[in-house]
Parts: structure tokens; sequence; C-alpha cells
């Protein structure tokens, strides 16, 4: 072996134990445990996706990793969900506009905002136009957004058959607990909001401590609140909007492989619950119907009522729930699609 070569062969080595090392170093800060969480029920389409994005990525990290998927508010409500996350208790979550708001309002402009959207292709509309934006603010507060999903869009299900805003302000509607500002803006159009947890629905039901309850259907048909409420008000009255998100510090610390495999199999979930919420909404309404619930018509006089009532929310909406310069975003967003029609 002549010298030349022999300086080759030990440069070759010396670059292969580099590797070597750095790819132990890397295994190492990879982590072991990745615990996600979500509000959604177990065996849910948002527990199933959340199963198989986490089995693919553990396929991808070092031998001996695992993946724990929490279903059913196991780590409490989103706003717990989202506090365990910054302290390190939690890696990832699919969280609801409810959740992402307690990162930043700014997520707001796709959910809070009722009676703006018209069908699913303009809120994908705004969602795509405001996302760059959206996920740069939530990355700043230490957030990977890796998927954005929806889950139906609210209706109205209620103990008496009722259609019109008056009707409804006699009532006790229920609301997120926790959620003050939504509780608050729905004082100022003159309800009755009741703040309890998801999980307490039913049994608030049952005793009379609410007996409205505005909700995507699948959490009714879930949660069995047509046992009480036996009537639903097709409203449409706003999406319901979420992202899968995952802790910064987390994600960096995954292998290239790991986070590559992440992605993917994100991807496939958002693609997934975008392919499945409107067949979801009709197929679960027509299996209330089926239980004995009764859907009652969305009159003309009904819709003016109700869409009047939106717009003076706007008014409260902009620069408290959601932050004007998005609100002024999606609309011009949504003004701009639809003129584009």
């Amino acid at each position: 072996m002549n010298a030349k070569t022999l300086i080759r062969y030990v440069l070759l080595k010396l670059l292969l134990v580099v590797l070597s090392i750095l790819t132990a170093a890397a295994c190492a800060a990879e982590p072991k445990v990745i615990k996600i969480a979500t509000v959604a029920p177990k065996g849910s389409i948002f527990h199933r996706v959340l199963q198989d994005m986490g089995e693919a990525t553990r396929l991808a990290m070092a031998p001996g990793a695992r993946v724990i998927v929490y279903p059913d508010s196991i780590q409490g409500s989103e706003a717990d969900v989202v506090r365990r996350m910054r302290v390190g208790q939690l890696d990832a979550s699919l969280l609801t506009i409810v959740g992402l708001h307690d990162i930043d309002p700014a997520v707001g402009a796709l959910q809070y905002m009722p009676m703006m959207f018209r069908s699913w292709d303009e809120v994908d509309y705004v969602r795509e136009a405001l996302r760059p934006m959206l996920e740069e603010k939530l990355a700043a507060k230490g957030f990977v957004v890796l998927a954005w999903g929806e889950a139906g869009w609210v209706q109205f299900f209620s103990r008496d058959r009722i259609t019109l805003p008056d009707e409804y302000r006699k009532g006790k509607i229920f609301t997120w607990a926790g959620d003050r500002q939504q509780a608050g803006l729905m004082k100022s159009l003159g309800f009755n909001p009741v703040g309890i947890q998801l999980t307490d629905i039913a049994p608030s039901l049952e005793t009379g401590m609410v007996d409205i309850v505005p909700m995507a259907p699948i959490w009714a048909l879930v949660g069995q609140f047509d046992r009480v409420t036996h009537y639903m008000l097709p409203i449409n009255w706003v999406p319901i909007v979420g992202a899968i998100v995952m802790r910064s510090q987390t994600y960096d610390a995954l292998s290239p492989a790991a986070r590559e495999a992440l992605r993917a199999a994100s991807r496939r979930a958002g693609e997934q619950l975008r392919a499945n919420r409107s067949v979801q909404d009709q197929e679960v309404i027509r299996a209330l119907q089926a239980r004995g619930m009764t859907v009652l018509e969305m009159t003309p006089q009904a819709d003016r009522a109700w869409r009047a009532l939106s717009e003076k929310a706007w008014t409260l909406i902009r620069g408290s729930m959601v932050p004007a310069e998005t609100f002024d975003r999606a609309q011009a967003a949504l003004a701009a699609y639809r003129a584009g029609k």
C-alpha cells in the first residue's frame, strides 16, 4: 500500500468513526417515548389517525421507542393538554381551535366567526390563504403544525323545538369550560352560557344544567346527547377546525428519518379528515334521526334572524377573540374566493 492509498484509507476510517459518533448522539437525543393526547373519543377517526401517525413515526425511530395516544380527554381539557405540552409532559395533540386559540388567538379566524363560511370549499380557501401566517405564529410559540383537519359543522341540539335566537336566549347553552371569551360573547348577545367540560355534557343534560348544545353531530352521537336533546337546528354555525401539533423540542429531537415519516403520516391524516368531514355529518345525522331525533327546518325567517345576529357578533369578535388584522385577512380572502366564483 503506497502513501497516498494509506492516507485515503485512514481518512475514510476517521470519517466513518465521526459519522458513527454523530449517529449515536442523534439516537441518544431522540425521545424514547412520544405522548399524544386528544379530547376525541376512543375509536373515532380522530383517534385512529393519531394511532396511524404514531405507529409510522415509531417504526422510523430508534429500536425500543414507543408512541402512546391518549383519547377521551384522559389528559384533561384542551387547555390542560396545551399546558402539559408546554412543560414537556405531553409531546403532541390533535387540538380544535379551542386549544389552538390558547397558543395563539389568530387561529380563531378559522372558526370563531359564526356563519361566516358557507361551504367547505370556502373554509379550505381561507385556511390555505392564512396557513403560512398561522403556522409561523404557532412556531413562534414553540409548536410545529403537522396537519390541519376538520370535524364537521356545529349544529344546535336542543331539548325543545326552537328555531329563533330569542327562543334560544331562554335556554342554558353549553360552552367549553374555561373559554371565558366565548362565554362573554354569548352573554353580550343575550344568551345564558354554562361552562362545562366536554365529558360532563351528558350528565349536565340529564340534570338540566344545560338544555342546548352547539356541537358537531359526531360528538352528539358519541355522547348520546340525543337522549335529552331531541331536536337539531341545521344552522351550520361554524366549522370545527383543528390541527395536529407537536412541541418544537420534540420535533427537533427526532431523527431525520422519523421526522420524514411523521410528516408523511400527518399529510395522510389531514387528507383522511378532509375526506371524511362531509360524509360523516350526513351519516351521523341520519343515524341520529333513526334514533328518534327531529331535524328542524331552517326557515327563511330563522336564517335571516341568525345571520343578523352573526353579523352583530363579528363586530364584537374582531379585535377580541380574533386579532383585527387576522379577522380582516380572513374576510378579504373569503371575498376574493367569492368574487372568483
